[in-house]
């Protein structure tokens, strides 16, 4: 069986799971918090209802990476009930998703934006403008218009702003209308606009990273943004670790399930425009594949480089180079990629002021080197001394031996490795969504949180990796034939 009739088969399989893996669940009615007795709420990881409904032995706890996989949950019958913000779904979204909101919980929480403790002059000129918002009714006029659909409120970025310093802001969520990825890429929603019209007033333009709620927390520790958004509460135990601005909107629990009377049906290619076409969507997929080749394809010519470097040392004569370079390989052995990224960028990198993409090629690089140079010792270990011998006898000199002699024995007998090398890299890049880079990986979480669907995106960078993994491995291959 061919690798495209392959591929064929197996989209049409997951596909076939994806359209019936739903079962039906029975009717829910909600009146208060104490009919959730027996059910499983699904809700994001580390959040203030995991918290809560962790405490309650009667109810059980669905936790998830993101809105969109908690929503997906509760269409799939793996819970029974998605809790979040009230104003997590619109009435629209709510309609496209089968779904209702079955209950308004009588909790009250202060929203407000996160400052880094300490920065007490930022968080004043925020506080000045949300009062001065509040007093001249554009504050409330804002917030009406993303949360109860009223008119838009006209507003132009100011051209003289200072773009040297812009004010960075970290987004937590990617679900309309709190704040989402819009057409062309654009951050839409009523925390972006908020804060846009807060930068200009302060002659500031506005830089926004996506990032997860703990993530985002380390950066607004670090320096590394200025405010923190995502319809968030301000809790006193949140209040230990970062300040927030005054509040801007009162928000209330929301209790959503499904609701079989308004489901809508769509075709694949419905649910295939909508994850690419609608709203450019197809953008955030091209630039995360142009994000994913530049960290790969530098951290494999800098990872070379490196690992020709590591190589050199694993033979050298001197001991404690030998014994420097092994230690160097028990760390890169013994860390986790991850990890040792994270470290990198909120840690070591953190005031350098070099970018997520910077950071990750560096960091790729020093994996790669350990692995690319054990492929180079072993290659030219595997040459039989005696060729080098023979070559220096007939008066090659020692770099027209290596050259001419043993690197092509080296080269064929190293290569497919090295190919595999190269793939095993394109495919570790995909961690890097947690450094905020919008890559293959993290661009089809992006739409996912936009669509609700996780067939399309996920089926779309399946097939992208696959593509520039089997590329990588036939122009190395090609190498090797001419050799």
């Amino acid at each position: 069986m061919n690798t495209r009739r392959l591929l064929l088969l197996l989209a049409v399989a997951v596909l076939g799971l994806s359209s019936c893996g739903q079962k039906n669940s029975s009717v829910i009615e909600l009146k208060s918090e104490d009919d959730l007795s027996g059910l499983t709420v699904s809700c994001t990881a580390g959040n203030y209802y995991e918290r809560k409904y962790s405490l309650r032995p009667d109810v059980k706890v669905f936790a998830t990476s993101s809105e969109a996989d908690a929503v997906q949950a509760v269409r799939q019958g793996l819970a029974d009930v998605f809790v979040s913000d009230e104003v997590a779904l619109s009435e629209e979204r709510l309609k496209e998703l089968g779904m209702k909101c079955a209950l308004r919980g009588t909790e009250a929480f202060d929203v407000a934006f996160g400052i880094r403790k300490g920065n007490d002059a930022f968080r004043a000129e925020l506080n000045k403008f949300i009062v001065s918002s509040k007093e001249d009714g554009t504050l409330d006029a804002v917030i009406t218009h993303w949360i109860k659909g009223g008119p838009a409120v006209p507003f132009e970025e100011p051209e003289n702003l200072d773009k040297s310093n812009p004010v960075r802001c970290a987004l937590c969520v990617n679900i309309a209308p709190v704040s989402f990825v819009g057409d062309g890429g654009r951050w839409d929603g009523m925390d972006p606009e908020i804060v846009r019209r807060f930068a200009a007033s302060i002659g500031r333009p506005v830089e926004f990273i996506y990032q997860d709620v703990g993530s985002a927390n380390i950066s607004l520790q670090a320096g590394m943004v200025d405010i923190m958004a995502a319809c968030l509460y301000a809790t006193e135990e949140r209040k230990k670790s970062i300040d927030f601005s005054d509040n801007y909107y009162l928000c209330h629990p929301g209790f959503f399930i499904k609701d079989a009377a308004a489901a809508v049906r769509m075709t694949v290619w419905d649910r295939l425009k909508m994850s690419l076409v609608t709203e450019q969507r197809w953008k955030l997929i091209t630039g995360g594949l142009v994000k994913t080749l530049v960290i790969t394809l530098f951290s494999i010519l800098l990872g070379t480089v490196l690992g020709v470097g590591v190589c050199a040392m694993k033979r050298s004569r001197r001991r404690w180079v030998r014994s420097l370079i092994k230690g160097y390989g028990a760390f890169i052995q013994g860390t986790p990629v991850l990890v040792v990224l994270l470290i990198m960028f909120y840690v070591i990198f953190a005031h350098s002021g070099l970018s997520g993409t910077v950071v990750a090629i560096f960091t790729f690089a020093l994996f790669f080197a350990w692995s690319s140079g054990n492929i180079f010792d072993n290659s030219i270990s595997y040459v039989p001394k005696g060729q080098t011998e023979a070559g220096l006898s007939l008066g090659f000199t020692p770099f027209k031996t290596f050259t001419g002699i043993v690197f092509p024995q080296a080269l064929k007998r190293g290569l497919p490795m090295y190919a595999g090398e190269c793939v095993s890299l394109l495919k570790s890049t995909s961690i890097v969504g947690y450094i905020a880079i919008v890559d293959l990986t993290r661009a089809s979480d992006l739409i996912r949180s936009r669509t609700f669907d996780a067939f399309i995106p996920l089926l779309i960078i399946t097939i992208t990796y696959f593509v520039l993994a089997w590329i990588i491995r036939s122009l190395l291959n090609l190498l090797l034939i001419k050799k």
